[in-house]
């Protein structure tokens, strides 16, 4: 049995948590950013933030960068393919 890569999207949206969307559509209108002011951003608690990053990490919707003392978070072009195929469906 395949599965598509559509198919495989919606599973991930119903498997995360709300936050994840918040975190998602924070990166897609501001851009790359780090954790202090995605955060904010996405109105995510900072503990729950690194909780959330760490999922969109592991699936390769999101990629984490250092930049010095700062972790710089920034959506992939696998979470901008989620992005579009959610907004379509």
């Amino acid at each position: 049995m395949s599965t598509t890569l559509a198919e495989y999207f919606y599973g991930v949206q119903h498997r995360l948590p709300e936050e994840a969307e918040r975190v998602i559509k924070s990166l897609e209108q501001e851009g790359p950013m780090n954790k202090e002011e995605l955060s904010l951003t996405a109105k995510v608690k900072r503990a729950v933030l690194d909780h959330i990053v760490i999922q969109l990490y592991a699936l390769g919707l999101v990629d984490v960068a250092t930049e010095g003392k700062s972790k710089m978070c920034s959506l992939t072009k696998l979470g901008y393919d989620f992005l579009v195929l959610r907004n379509a469906g």
